[in-house]
């Protein structure tokens, strides 16, 4: 699941994850809906921009963690506020959560979701 309000980034990662033929994506665009979503979907994984209007992406990760349906699903921001330069100075994870810094490619969050999940 991708969870961030920049739709047209969102429908560019979905379709580029799913033309992988592994990875079946549902995105989110208001962050105040994406719990409820979320919990109707049951990913595996989420993938969860850190800045989004009203509704931080670390607070919103904490009502993810909170609950009984999702608090075990893995979470990897997506920001733009870290240069990759300090995510790799903190070995990609910042506050325990691991990031990649925007602009980000298909390669490089498939590592990640492999990293997390297994191949």
């Amino acid at each position: 699941m991708i969870v961030d309000d920049e739709a047209p980034f969102t429908r560019l990662l979905k379709l580029g994850l799913e033309q992988k033929g592994r990875y079946l994506v549902q995105t989110e665009n208001d962050p105040h809906r994406a719990l409820r979503a979320a919990e109707q979907f049951l990913p595996d994984l989420v993938l969860m921009d850190v800045m989004m209007p009203d509704l931080d992406g670390g607070v919103l990760a904490a009502q993810f963690q909170a609950s009984p349906v999702l608090g075990q699903v893995p979470i990897i921001f997506l920001t733009a506020a870290a240069k990759r330069e300090e995510v790799r100075a903190h070995q990609g994870k910042i506050g325990g959560f691991p990031f990649l810094a925007k602009p980000v490619n298909v390669k490089e969050i498939t590592h990640c979701i492999h990293q997390h999940l297994g191949a």
